[in-house]
């Protein structure tokens, strides 16, 4: 165990025969419960175990909570506690480090299985060796809201893709949030801890991993319920800039097939980004704003933010 973390075994943890599938569950500040009473009651006493990690989110009433509701789940779980936060691919690899199986699925704290096969599907896709597949996310059990209608829009239009879609630029729609991988494919290329704050840190590894593997697609759905409001949303584009920068560094040829690469080039030649850039911000936080006009500011808002680093 490491000076930084604190672990916690519920019972069933030391119990339990060898898993041959580790749900990994990151979570900072979200409430994991609902994911995990989820899980729990599809387990049904298959070779499943889970591992958490609270990710220095300082919050001890949260905390305390999701301890009291592991030490009642049935299902082994696992519940490392870090001081500090790690960030998202530093603390996904510590994650994998306390796991026990073969295959390790990676979920978002902020997920729900939208079938009730969910977890004997992954676990086929464990049995068979399988050594990637994203299953997919979808909005079907969010809730519609006015402050997230703005991410809604957008996931539905270029997340909530079916596998077949998917699967014409596999390494592009690799998602932790719904991520299978095998043990030996993560040892030989696990997160790259150099992605600071929000996004493509799972997308690189993506383009990695398909030089080397297979990348498989299949429709075996999680419902994203943490939708951003607009402030946030556009706060994550904004950091996420930089760590575009390091992917196009890495795979240039890979990334120049992509239309937020494009984009960001054509909008590399415009004069006067730092005039008009902030009117495109300001007009996809309007809400009396048509939502394809919203969601049109927005993704030129991004690319506008990706031309200072291509």
């Amino acid at each position: 165990m490491a000076a930084d973390e604190t672990v916690i075994d519920n019972p069933a943890w030391s119990a339990a025969a060898p898993p041959r599938l580790s749900v990994l569950v990151p979570f900072f500040r979200d409430d994991p419960r609902p994911l995990l009473a989820a899980l729990d009651g599809q387990a049904g006493g298959a070779p499943v175990e889970l591992v958490l990690l609270d990710d220095g989110g300082v919050d001890p009433a949260l905390s305390a909570t999701v301890e009291r509701h592991v030490a009642a789940l049935a299902l082994p779980v696992r519940l490392v506690r870090l001081s500090a936060n790690q960030g998202r691919a530093r603390g996904r690899n510590r994650l994998a480090a306390h796991s026990r199986a073969d295959a390790l699925l990676f979920l978002d704290a902020d997920m729900l299985p939208d079938g009730n096969d969910f977890l004997a599907r992954w676990l086929v896709e464990a049995e068979v060796r399988t050594p990637v597949a994203f299953g997919g996310f979808t909005v079907r059990q969010t809730p519609e809201r006015a402050e997230t209608a703005l991410h809604r829009r957008l996931s539905l239009r270029g997340d909530c893709l079916p596998a077949a879609v998917r699967a014409q630029a596999p390494e592009k729609h690799v998602f932790t949030s719904n991520l299978l991988i095998r043990r030996d494919v993560f040892e030989a290329e696990a997160f790259d801890e150099g992605f600071a704050g929000w996004g493509w840190e799972d997308v690189e590894w993506g383009m990695r991993v398909a030089r080397r593997w297979p990348v498989r697609h299949i429709d075996n759905t999680a419902t994203h319920l943490g939708l951003d409001p607009d402030d946030a949303l556009l706060r994550k584009y904004e950091q996420s800039a930089a760590n575009f920068a390091r992917v196009v560094a890495a795979h240039p040829e890979v990334v120049a097939r992509y239309p937020s690469y494009r984009a960001a080039r054509t909008l590399r030649r415009a004069p006067l980004r730092g005039v008009w850039r902030p009117w495109l911000k300001a007009l996809a936080r309007t809400a009396a704003a048509p939502l394809s006009l919203r969601s049109l500011a927005a993704r030129t808002y991004r690319a506008a933010l990706y031309a200072e680093v291509v």
